[in-house]
């Protein structure tokens, strides 16, 4: 026992260790894009009216810390991130942790939800089709899987707003409201983004969980515990599911790592002011420290969401150890 416990051990040590890795690697290569990039950030924060004057530019280039050597950037660069310090918008001044603060939230409890809503539905769609394989449900299922994976997002949001809100008038069309305001509101608005986002990932979810699950149930030593007598409920769900849920546990990770980054078309057309919707105003605006921030925000969660998944799948799974 205590030799699997420190085996674990390091192997959890190992993977916090490379997903640190990773967030460097991303934050140094944010970094130097940024960089590279045409336009001087002195001149987007003074405005027209004071880029003309030399001495305001000088002293702008100074304030942002662009004068100085550019290894001497990187690691000041650094040294404040790693304090969650990510400097000021180039517009307004206003702390960039404040945005993270306020626009972060809302993209997660977007991702949550959603993946909530498709990890119910595409489990329990795969392991029926899994289970009636050949019959009708399984044809239904495998289609609409194909489908939710071909769907484009804006093409499925459009849809739900077109029924449920211009035809149906069930739910509202766009916006957003606090929860602290109006939670009967709030709950309104987030449901046909939701759904929008976890049509495609409950396809993925249900097509991984049938094969998995297919392919365990194949196996000698469900066919073994079959032939000792065993319940075909205690077989499906004591044993094949917890073994076919492996692989599907890495595709529920690798999926809300990609909401995290994908949330931008349906942020926008359902008018939901989150994140991924802030990086897309702060590279419109050349606002440069600002799409640092979102950037590595987004990057470091899509690493941390794969790390959580990799540790689970450690824990379950003694050969990934």
């Amino acid at each position: 026992m205590q030799r699997r416990c420190r085996r674990l051990s390091r192997f959890f040590i190992r993977r916090i260790l490379l997903a640190l890795l990773q967030v460097f690697i991303i934050a140094t290569i944010v970094f130097s894009i940024i960089h590279v990039m045409p336009g001087d950030p002195a001149l987007l924060a003074l405005g027209t009216e004071r880029q003309q004057d030399p001495a305001a530019v000088a002293e702008m280039r100074h304030k942002l810390g662009i004068d100085r050597p550019l290894i001497e950037q990187y690691t000041t660069w650094l040294r404040n991130i790693s304090k969650f310090d990510f400097g000021n918008s180039l517009f307004n001044n206003e702390p960039i942790k404040n945005y993270l603060a306020q626009r972060l939230p809302r993209t997660l409890e977007l991702a949550i939800i959603s993946t909530i809503i498709a990890v119910f539905i595409g489990i329990v769609s795969g392991v029926i089709a899994a289970l009636r394989r050949g019959s009708a449900i399984d044809v239904g299922v495998t289609t609409l899987t194909a489908l939710g994976i071909s769907l484009p997002v804006y093409v499925l949001g459009t849809l739900f707003i077109l029924i449920f809100c211009i035809n149906l008038k069930w739910l509202p069309a766009s916006g957003f409201v606090k929860f602290s305001q109006d939670p009967a509101g709030h709950i309104l608005r987030l449901i046909l983004p939701s759904l929008t986002l976890a049509f495609g990932m409950s396809a993925s979810i249900a097509r991984m969980t049938r094969s998995s699950l297919l392919e365990t149930l194949n196996k000698e030593y469900i066919q073994t515990l079959r032939a000792k007598g065993l319940s075909k409920k205690a077989v499906i769900f004591k044993h094949a599911l917890r073994n076919a849920l492996i692989p599907v546990i890495t595709i529920i990770g690798l999926q809300f790592g990609n909401l995290m980054g994908g949330t931008v078309l349906v942020e926008y057309l359902f008018n939901w002011p989150g994140l991924s919707t802030l990086l897309v105003e702060a590279v419109s605006h050349r606002d440069y420290p600002l799409a640092q921030g979102c950037i590595i925000a987004i990057a470091s969660l899509f690493i941390f969401s794969n790390m959580i998944v990799d540790l689970l799948y450690g824990f379950l799974d003694p050969r990934v150890r």
